[in-house]
């Protein structure tokens, strides 16, 4: 089994994104506010939406299973305040759930936080136990930077992040580290904001002793962990001037990266540098890259051909693109075992 660990529903049907252009029409104009209960969107469309793209693809590459999470940039937690972003998470959610309904064994619901910049972690907690309990969530997307480009969150380690590690270590539900769209002009959304937050979100966790405290946390540092494995040197250098020469192998007992690296260069030295127990098959597909590599003539995106390419022995690369995750994920282990697989 193939199991993709990092899906966006970035193919979402237009009613969805016009529902959030009038709730952020909204704040300024309070007429403008859109429906409370949401798009209306019918079965059809989010089949249309779904059989064209995402699907059509995992046929294609032989993907069997994704976990499925609104789309990242469309998280934008810094526009309008707390309100906004919980009316605007329930919501996606709750569309990643009807496509988890309607193709049961293909989809996993990933779910996105109502999280806002200035406000306390823990008020996401009632969205993240309603995502889980009822709607099957098996994992969440946690923004590190809710402003949008500017950081102005405390870091992962900080101890106000602590009432969302509890709840996630109590629900058996990984975290990817995931943040979404940049305001800062600075900062190209997917060309640095994502692959930034991600380096930065490891040097975090290096820097303090969060997995001490919560010795069962799991967190997925997506992209393939940004510029980490092509400078694990330094980082274990970096480690050791802190006087904590093993922190970064320490890391791996509770950090994982995925296969999102677009060459097979990239992919080849993941593989190389970061334990192999620590890493999970996936592609962001429909995500940031979506065109065909002339060098190749295949999709940036295919992910699987890269992996598979790399000359893994049979156990390590089941590993990659099933165990890894079922062992990471037990909430999707429990899913697909009750779907007997």
């Amino acid at each position: 089994m193939i199991i993709d660990i990092h899906g966006h529903y970035t193919t979402a049907p237009a009613p969805l994104g016009a529902w959030r252009d009038a709730q952020t029409a909204a704040l300024t104009d309070p007429l403008r506010a859109p429906d409370p209960a949401g798009p209306t969107i019918s079965d059809d469309l989010v089949r249309e939406s779904i059989e064209t793209n995402q699907l059509r693809l995992m046929d294609e590459r032989g993907i069997d299973v994704t976990l499925f999470s609104p789309r990242a940039s469309f998280m934008a937690h810094h526009i309008g305040d707390f309100a906004t972003s919980s009316a605007w998470a329930r919501i996606c959610n709750d569309l990643c759930r009807r496509v988890a309904d309607l193709y049961p064994e293909r989809f996993a619901v990933g779910a996105m936080l109502p999280q806002s910049p200035g406000v306390e972690p823990a008020t996401v907690i009632p969205e993240l136990e309603r995502a889980v309990g009822d709607l099957g969530a098996v994992t969440v997307n946690l923004n590190p930077d809710p402003s949008g480009g500017h950081w102005t969150a405390p870091p992962l380690t900080d101890r106000s992040w602590y009432p969302v590690w509890e709840k996630l270590v109590e629900l058996e539900v990984p975290a990817m580290v995931h943040v979404s769209t940049s305001c800062n002009p600075a900062f190209h959304t997917t060309g640095a904001h994502y692959l930034n937050a991600d380096t930065t979100a490891f040097m975090q966790l290096l820097g303090g002793d969060l997995f001490a405290d919560f010795p069962e946390l799991r967190l997925i540092v997506p992209h393939g962990g940004g510029a980490v494995p092509y400078h694990w040197g330094r980082f274990r250098g970096l480690a050791q001037a802190m006087g904590r020469e093993d922190a970064v192998e320490a890391l791996m007992r509770n950090v994982y990266f995925d296969t999102c690296v677009y060459h097979q260069p990239g992919i080849d030295l993941l593989l190389d540098v970061v334990p192999h127990d620590n890493i999970l098959f996936a592609s962001e597909m429909i995500g940031a890259v979506r065109g065909v590599d002339p060098r190749t003539g295949h999709h940036f995106d295919d992910t699987r051909r890269y992996v598979e390419k790399a000359g893994l022995p049979e156990d390590r690369l089941a590993a990659i693109e099933e165990h890894n995750a079922r062992r990471v994920y037990p909430r999707l282990d429990a899913l697909l075992t009750a779907q007997g697989r």
